[in-house]
């Protein structure tokens, strides 16, 4: 800065008025000192800047899957709405691991970020303290633990997976196969309760038998598809609780030998872009990734700019069902 100060022919506090935006620099000043930094190659020092102002600008983004479109989708959109009120996202991974996760949160807080907007893996009492001794502005998406009281943005998953068997009972299916997500994620216990809440309104037995865990991995649910379509009496229809298992659950139909929507239907949780080019089509339920991403980030600025100001806020958002080609009406409802 004094080496700028020196090309520009002004003060450096002149400078430091410029650079940091405190002060307003005439244009004729402006155009000095620009030219300065240019021909010198000034960079700005990030980290002494944080230790001086007490912030670093900088938000830590924690996702289950990095693969997954559904949060490849919604981190596009917190980072954009971050990056035009002047905030950066630093990303981190869990693979759906809590010891990850711990390790991840860890180092951001030593980056010392301002807020982490979280989608946790699984419901880790290690987070819970982790974030009650941090004391920093957190916002939960798509997932919730019971014990951090936090802000969330998150989707009413047992309405959203009810409405979906709902349209596949009203098709005639009685047997319906239901690949889960692991159960030590909110998302995975309140779609699974969505799939027996329908078919208890409807009457229909729930079988043990008609469930298998894919635990929100196309491998697993690959696995777990088998399962289900090599038994005698397989199911007309299979509902699969995430994109990336629906996947599985497609190739393990072809591997089978069966056709869908001829042999078997298909629906899935979580549209995704190449939904309408499978063939056929599939029926999915579409989450609002624009406002799940939006809510998020909007909160955390609120939290960050008003701290302790409110208590936190649980935003519900609704699912919608896009039916495609992938579910065919039974022939025979009674005898499926």
């Amino acid at each position: 800065m004094l080496d700028v100060a020196a090309a520009a022919g002004v003060s450096v506090a002149t400078v430091s008025a410029f650079v940091n935006g405190t002060v307003p620099v005439s244009t004729e000043l402006r155009g000095r000192i620009e030219q300065a930094i240019r021909s010198i190659g000034y960079k700005r020092n990030a980290i002494a800047r944080s230790l001086k102002m007490g912030t670093t600008k900088t938000i830590g983004l924690v996702i289950a899957d990095i693969t997954n479109p559904f949060f490849t989708d919604v981190t596009s959109v917190i980072q954009d709405v971050l990056h035009r009120s002047g905030y950066a996202v630093m990303l981190c991974c869990t693979d759906e691991d809590p010891a990850v996760q711990d390790e991840q949160i860890s180092l951001l807080l030593d980056r010392m970020v301002d807020g982490l907007i979280i989608a946790p893996a699984g419901d880790d009492h290690a987070l819970e303290r982790m974030l009650s001794r941090a004391d920093i502005p957190t916002v939960l998406i798509d997932r919730i633990c019971g014990g951090i009281n936090a802000d969330a943005v998150v989707l009413d998953n047992q309405r959203a997976v009810q409405d979906a068997i709902n349209y596949l009972i009203s098709l005639g299916h009685r047997r319906i196969g239901y690949i889960s997500g692991s159960l030590d994620t909110s998302t995975g216990i309140g779609r699974l309760a969505g799939y027996k809440a329908a078919l208890e309104s409807a009457g229909i037995p729930i079988s043990d038998d008609l469930i298998r865990f894919g635990n929100f991995r196309e491998r697993d649910a690959y696995n777990a598809a088998i399962q289900l379509l090599v038994q005698a009496d397989r199911p007309s229809a299979l509902f699969s609780a995430n994109n990336l298992m629906v996947i599985g659950v497609m190739k393990a139909i072809r591997d089978t030998g069966l056709r869908c929507p001829d042999d078997i239907s298909v629906s899935s949780f979580d549209d995704f872009p190449w939904a309408d080019v499978f063939q056929p089509n599939l029926t999915t339920v579409a989450q609002p990734v624009q406002a799940i991403g939006e809510q998020a980030a909007r909160l955390i600025l609120e939290r960050i700019a008003h701290r302790g100001d409110q208590p936190p806020q649980r935003i519900v958002l609704s699912g919608r069902l896009m039916i495609r080609d992938s579910c065919r009406p039974v022939a025979d409802p009674l005898g499926s």
